[in-house]
Order: structure tokens, then C-alpha cells, then sequence
């Protein structure tokens, strides 16, 4: 069985559409799949239309922002079921505030002589979804003739800590995140340990509830050892392994259903929901 449980598409700040990600899956064999836009399930909502009479299962995810100890913190939440009024109205909310915080990182982006506007932005994002640094990197791309000369690693930089747009998120800490996944029925799941910059805060992140950890993951070097080692920590301290691309567009480092994600992670992930 091939999984990706880490996708994401144009409703928040991926490349592809949620059709073009389902024919992707069709076309590369994968099995079983989870959506998991940043902050909304508008994706979710229009790929499982989409595979209604299809062996493909696809299990709901959303992806949030957290913040713990001046680190900005990511967490997947997997759900049986995204209808629900309690997790639709905060999703709402959230995006909101993300998305002010993205005028301001466009405003100091102007302020530091990069050329671009706020309708530039807007206009290469979801009508519904969030407006996140993503939509900045895709407008910039839009505006040069010459899109493959960008130095992507130093755009991204702008967004991260002492970077010259960096604005942080701090309105979603980390226990209360992980409250309100469980509370409305899901799975939190630390996301991309590897990328945490203090990676001894992980154990400390898993011990605060039972949760899962994101172990399979492709961006960061060195991938074999620090798969392994992420997996020997959440056969201690996590609820389940999951794992996935994070697939996002033509600047991410790993495709659709590049990882090896183990069928007991898609198994014990269905299993904990309840999915038949």
C-alpha cells in the first residue's frame, strides 16, 4: 500500500488543485492519501467528491500553526469527520488573523524595496482560504521573467526568525491547539520534528497529551538517520507514526508519494479514527 498523509493544495498554499492532486495519486499508484491545508478543508471537502466511487480512501487532515516557547510549532490534525461547527468556525478565525499577518509581512517587504503589492498576493490565493508567506513566494515567481533564477532558499529565509518579513504567529499555542484537536474529535500530530530548530523539545512537545508523530519525511538531509531516529522516539513516547511529502509545488524538495510511509501508519491512523 503507497500513503501520503501530508498534501496540500491551492485552498491554502500548495501549487495543485484538489483534482490535480487525486490524479496524481490515480496516476502514481497511491493508495491512500490525507489533505492537509494549512488552516481550512475546503480541499478536503472537494477531493473526497471527487473519489466518492474510487478505491482511492483519503483520510481529512488540517494543518495549524502552533506556537510554544518562542518556537513556531506545526501540527496535523486527522479527523473522521470535518462537519463539525466548533472546528469550521475556529479554522475561520484563524485564517483571518494569518492572513493580516500577511499584509504586514507584504508591508515590510515594501518597506526593504522588494517590489510587490497586497493585490498581488491576494490574487494568487484561494477566494476562501488563507493568505500565508506561500502566496508571497508565488506572486514573486509571477512577476519575473525569469522564475527559475530565484534564489528560493533566500526568499524563504525573509519569512523565518531575523529574516527581514518575519512576523510570528503566536495566536494558537501549542496546548490549546492540541486541546482543540482532541476536543472536536481528531488526532493531533506533531509535524516535521526534524524542522524544529530546538529538537530537544520534541519529547517535551509529546509528553503534554497523547498524540502522534510525524516520522517519514523527506526535507531535511541526512534523511535516513533522522527517520530512524524520530522512530525510535515515537515507539516510545508517540500514540502512532504517520508521514508524507508536504508536498506544496514546483519549489518543494519531495513529490507526491516520494516517501516511504510504512501501511501501518495509514492502518493505525484509520484504526485510532474509527474510518471502515
Amino acid at each position: 500500500m503507497r500513503i501520503d498523509l501530508h498534501i496540500h493544495t491551492t485552498e491554502s498554499d500548495g501549487f495543485l488543485t484538489a483534482e490535480e492532486v487525486i490524479s496524481i495519486a490515480y496516476k502514481r499508484g497511491i493508495n491512500l492519501i490525507s489533505i492537509t491545508d494549512h488552516d481550512t478543508t475546503l480541499g478536503i471537502e472537494k477531493a473526497l467528491k471527487i473519489i466518492e466511487k474510487s478505491s482511492l480512501r483519503i483520510i481529512p487532515g488540517v494543518e495549524f500553526n502552533t506556537s510554544y516557547n518562542d518556537e513556531e510549532i506545526h501540527l496535523l490534525g486527522y479527523y473522521k469527520n470535518i462537519d463539525n461547527d466548533r472546528l469550521q468556525k475556529r479554522l475561520k478565525d484563524i485564517r483571518l488573523e494569518r492572513t493580516e499577518i500577511t499584509k504586514n509581512m507584504v508591508a515590510k517587504l515594501r518597506q526593504n524595496g522588494i517590489d510587490i503589492a497586497w493585490n498581488e498576493v491576494r490574487a494568487v490565493a484561494s477566494e476562501h482560504g488563507i493568505i500565508c508567506k506561500a502566496h508571497i513566494m508565488y506572486a514573486l515567481r509571477n512577476k519575473m521573467r525569469q522564475p527559475q533564477y530565484l534564489d528560493w532558499n533566500l526568499i524563504a529565509s525573509w519569512f523565518r526568525p531575523g529574516g527581514l518579513a518575519y512576523i510570528p504567529y503566536t495566536g494558537n499555542p501549542y496546548q490549546e491547539a492540541v486541546d482543540f484537536i482532541l476536543g472536536t474529535g481528531g488526532l493531533p500530530v506533531l509535524a516535521h520534528p526534524g524542522i524544529i530548530k530546538n529538537r530537544s523539545l520534541v519529547p517535551e512537545l509529546l509528553k503534554y497529551k497523547p498524540i502522534g508523530l510525524e516520522v517519514y519525511y523527506g526535507y531535511w538531509e541526512n534523511q535516513e538517520e533522522i527517520i530512524s531516529y524520530f522512530s525510535e522516539i515515537s515507539r516510545k513516547s508517540a500514540v502512532l507514526s504517520t508521514g508524507g511529502s508536504d508536498y506544496h509545488g514546483f519549489y518543494s524538495p519531495i513529490e507526491i508519494g516520494e516517501i516511504n510511509v510504512p501501511p501501518e501508519c495509514g492502518n493505525d491512523l484509520m484504526t485510532y479514527l474509527d474510518i471502515k
